[in-house]
This record gives C-alpha cells, structure tokens and sequence, in this order.
C-alpha cells in the first residue's frame, strides 16, 4: 500500500506542476466562455436586414405587413415596378422587390400562388422563411375575416392550451420549458464531459505505460515495486489529477450561480418561457439559467458526478493500462481500445433517449448496467434518480472494477516484460488463467 501511495503522489505531482495544467484548469471555464460568446459573436455579425421593396396591387397588405430588424419593408406605388426591376440589377441598398398582384376576384389563393420576389442576389434560408411566413399570416388573416371572424375571435383560435400538470409523488419533478432545456444542458454537459475525460485520461495511461515499457524502465521499477503497486499508482494518480480539476471548475462554477443568483427577481422568472425575446440582456439570461441549476439538488449532482466517474475511470483505465502493457507500440492498441471505446460511446448516445424521456426502460439499463453507467447516469442525475437505483448502480459498478482491476492486474503481470511479442486475444487470456 504504501508502494502505491509513493506511485500515485509521484504521477499526482508530476501532472498539476505542468505549467499547461495550471494554466488549462484556470483558463478552461475562461475560454469555453469566451468560445461561446465568440460563436455568438458570429452569429450576430452574419445577420443582416434584408430590405424589400413591396409593390402591393392587393392592397391588402400595406398595413399588416411590418418591418423588423430581420426584414424592412418599403411600400411603393405599383407605377414603379417596371423601373425598380430594372434597377434591381445595380442597386445595393436593395435586396428584392416584392409583387403582390391585385385581388380582383377576390381569391386569396390565386393571389399568394401568382405573388413574386425578385432579388438580386441569394437570400438566406431564415430570411425566405420569414417572409413567406409573415405573407401567410396576412393570408391567414383575410381567409378567416371571409369567414365572418373577428380579430379578438382569431386571436382566441390561436391561443395555446397550457396544461397545469401536478406529480402527486414528487412534486419537484414539474418543471417549465426554460428549466427543464437548463437540466437537459446539463445533461449533455455532465455526459461528455465523463466520456471525453474517461478517454483523454484513459489513454494518457496507456501511452505511459508503454512508453515505460519500450523505454525499459519499467524493467528497474518492478525491482522495487510489484507490477500491480506501479499500474494501480499511475491509475489513482491520474484520477486525482482529474479530480482536482473538477474540484476546482465545481467551485468556480458554484460561485459564479451565487453572484448571478444575487440578482434573480420575480420579474426574471416571468420571462422564463421564453426570456432570449422577452429578457434579450444575456445576464438576465444566466441568472435564470444560475438560480435553475442552484435550485437543483446540485449536492447530489455533485456527488454521483464524483463517484461515477472515479469509479468509471478506474475501471476503463484498468483496461487501458492492461492493453498499454499486453502491446509494443500505438498501432497494436488499435485492436483492443475499440472495446474500451465502444461501450462509452453506446452510453453517449443511447442517453440522448434520456431527455425525452428520463425514467424510461433505455434511461434505467443504460445507467444500471456497469459498462455504459459512468456516462448514463449522470445524463440522467439532473432529471431525478431514486435513490435505489442511483445505490444499485454504484454497487454494480464497483463489483466490475474491481473484476476489471483484477484482470487487469494479471495481464499487467505478465504483459509489461514481454517484448516481440504480439498479444492475441487467446494470448492474454492464458496470461488471465495462470500468472
């Protein structure tokens, strides 16, 4: 024990005083706001107003037809069309020219089928969708006033029916649209990052391992320390480096949802169906997103995060070390990760299920079964686990880590002084049966 102890604060050291450490857990939170303020950034300046010229013979949509900063409509007398058509071509301050022919007949669908937008150049997808969106809508209108309906009568038609639900077993488990979209964030958020640290962790392992063993180093270590000591030392020691990491973005992320929840008002939750149009001020925005998660139990969210991925960690870089130890080089480890990847990657994307629908029979076996729970579970931990399967789950889980670390252990053994050796499947499991 005391062997490993040495091992781990040996690899545990080695790690966080890398300057790319220090500087990748401090920054890291940083830059992915910065990465996403940039994404938003270039959304934003790729939006342009596109200015029409509307000659409307109808005269039916002249006053229902409004600008906005997506689309600017100008109304100009029908005279001109023959001359702005022409002019279209060498205009720039114009993007189209909109012909709406007159309703003689007074056939609405005549009219929408014969209208026409000329342009100069390609529009967007979004901007063509919002004008076709805004004439149906005018269409809309005129059809239902044919029918004799008044404006209060048609508004009345379209008002959305808001079901008010009440879960008489757990009444937490009610949310808005807002905050159920900030769980299933979470969700996603939590899942990768498990997967992608399970990976990048797993396999820095795994090259440490053989590079120790083509180096021959290995060969001086196990003079003083059993194989088992070294593999179980580089394992724990590479999951505290990963722990201290989470430990320190958990805490810079809890003290930013405090500040932010600072200033939550009632007015804010108004406006949490739909705040990016009724809020538009992006710390209004993160203070509903912050007071969601802090409304959470985020202690218990926390804690499963922790655990799960401790306990998924050790078990696949178990797996790795051993596949590290059993090969010579990179290319040999191509035959054996993909069991090491395939079923991560099962976890991922089966818990995408998860969001519509969290206590189903997919969400359950996926974060029951050892192999794919480090990812599923904490897909599902934000929704609400009871407590029995989230304990099940962990049981399970450490019952095959602690197999995986067996087995691993004895290819480790074996494997780390073979050397030209090519491992086989039939190989490592006589290494398995009698080292």
């Amino acid at each position: 024990m005391k062997n490993i102890i040495l091992i781990t604060k040996r690899e545990f050291l080695t790690q966080v005083k890398k300057k790319s450490f220090i500087v990748l857990t401090l920054l890291a939170p940083l830059l992915l706001a910065g990465f996403i303020a940039l994404i938003t950034f270039m959304f934003k300046a790729n939006e342009t107003q596109t200015k029409l010229s509307v000659i409307d013979k109808s005269g039916i949509f002249t006053t229902q037809l409004k600008s906005d900063k997506d689309i600017q409509y100008t109304f100009v007398p029908s005279e001109t069309e023959k001359s702005l058509l022409v002019a279209l071509k060498n205009v720039e301050d114009m993007d189209g020219v909109l012909v709406i022919p007159a309703n003689t007949d007074n056939n609405l669908d005549a009219l929408e089928k014969n209208s026409k937008l000329y342009v100069n150049k390609k529009l967007g997808f979004d901007a063509q969708m919002k004008i076709s969106s805004q004439l149906s809508e005018v269409i809309k209108k005129e059809k239902i006033k044919k029918l004799g309906i008044t404006e209060a009568e048609l508004m009345a038609l379209d008002q959305k029916f808001m079901i008010a639900t009440e879960n008489v077993v757990d009444k937490a488990k009610q949310d808005d649209n807002f905050a159920f979209g900030v769980k299933s964030g979470m969700s996603m958020s939590l899942m990768y990052i498990i997967f992608m640290f399970i990976m990048i962790y797993g396999v820095r392992v795994m090259r440490s391992v053989l590079e120790e063993k083509n180096n021959r180093v290995v060969e001086i270590l196990i003079s003083s320390v059993k194989p088992f000591e070294l593999m179980m030392g580089k394992i724990l020691g590479v999951t505290l480096v990963a722990l201290t990491q989470f430990a320190i973005w958990i805490t810079m992320s809890v003290v930013a949802a405090t500040i932010f929840n600072k200033s939550y008002t009632p007015a804010i939750a108004q406006n949490a169906e739909n705040p990016m149009a009724k809020i538009g001020g992006i710390k209004e925005i993160l203070t509903l997103i912050f007071h969601n998660l802090l409304s959470m139990d985020y202690g218990l969210i926390i804690f499963v995060f922790i655990v799960f991925f401790l306990l998924g960690y050790i078990f696949y870089s178990s797996m790795y070390a051993a596949i590290g130890s059993a090969v010579d080089n990179e290319t040999e480890t191509q035959q054996f990760t993909i069991f090491g990847i395939l079923p991560l990657i099962l976890g991922m994307y089966g818990s995408f299920s998860i969001m519509n629908n969290p206590e189903g029979p997919m969400a359950f076996w996926l974060s029951i079964i050892p192999l794919t729970s480090p990812v599923a579970m904490v897909a599902r931990i934000p929704f609400g686990v009871p407590v029995w399967q989230i304990a099940l789950s962990i049981i399970l889980l450490v019952i095959f880590t602690l197999g995986m670390v067996f087995i691993a252990a004895k290819i480790y053994r074996v494997g780390i002084l073979m050397y030209g050796n090519k491992a086989t499947f039939k190989e490592l499991w006589k290494w398995i049966r009698t080292s």
